[in-house]
């Protein structure tokens, strides 16, 4: 790999990591448009994944502070400062334990199915299929969430969020937009579903980092240069940032409706190349 690649699949990673149409799905379309080696990438695929952990830490500073202290709250009774709201402490303690339990899914399918989901999905046929059945499943949670009363974050919905996000370890799926239309199935409010995604999604990402650091250092992993790890980190991570800044406010007063368009004419456009 050299510069101008680690320059493109850095800012890649970043914004689709966080825009709901698959990080995964675009780099392995990446990775064999440039006829890239897969083995060669993933050290590089453990800074990218860093920058985009850091843009989240950054984007959502206040969020994890106000995570912090519910997570004391919950584990000792103990009130960290003051809060404008007295029962924010109880309120973000609830929200600490919807995103651990969230969590629950991906960590199992992960630590049991991963070879496989990469053996068997990760090419670019897999990935069209799975481009343009989440398009329509956008279309179908949209539908469904304008006809439906709202509805506040329950152990049942939480779960099938995380079910939907363990689902997205197969290339073409995206987390983000798996655990966000799945939230607006449910109920929940479209930015709230989006900032518990990316909240939940700090987890996932966070764990992926530390699995591939200690294949690393075990030998499992061949380490790319470090100009190359640096500007995968730098790009990724500002990419990153703008790609929640972009979603956070887009998804304000807009659907998923262009994410779901993008997605199937993504999908069939691939699938016409592969069948040409």
């Amino acid at each position: 790999m050299n510069i101008p690649d680690a320059l493109l699949l850095g800012a890649l990673q970043g914004l689709t990591e966080f825009l709901p149409i698959s990080s995964s799905g675009h780099l392995i379309l990446a990775e064999n448009f440039l006829h890239l080696d897969v083995e060669s990438l993933k050290s590089f695929d453990i800074a990218v994944h860093f920058g985009t952990l850091i843009a989240i830490l950054i984007y959502f500073r206040e969020d994890f502070v106000r995570l912090f202290k519910g997570a004391i709250f919950v584990l000792f009774k103990v009130k960290i400062g003051r809060a404008h709201d007295p029962e924010e402490p109880e309120a973000s303690g609830r929200m600490v334990k919807f995103i651990l339990l969230a969590t629950v899914p991906a960590l199992l399918i992960g630590a049991f199915f991963a070879d496989f989901l990469d053996t068997y999905f990760r090419n670019p046929f897999s990935v069209a299929i799975f481009m343009i059945l989440i398009g329509v499943y956008f279309f179908l949670a949209e539908y469904i969430a304008a006809h439906r009363p709202k509805s506040q974050f329950t152990w049942l919905n939480t779960m099938l969020i995380g079910i939907s996000q363990a689902c997205a370890l197969i290339p073409g799926i995206s987390r983000s937009g798996a655990t966000i239309s799945t939230g607006l199935v449910t109920g929940i409010k479209r930015e709230e579903a989006a900032r518990f995604s990316f909240l939940l999604g700090s987890i996932a990402i966070a764990a992926a980092f530390a699995l591939s650091v200690f294949k690393m250092i075990k030998g499992e992993i061949a380490f790319a240069g470090y100009d190359v790890l640096l500007i995968g980190i730098v790009t990724s991570s500002v990419a990153g940032y703008a790609a929640i800044a972009f979603l956070m406010r887009f998804l304000k007063s807009h659907t998923l409706h262009i994410f779901g368009i993008y997605r199937v004419i993504l999908g069939v456009a691939i699938l016409a190349f592969l069948l040409v």
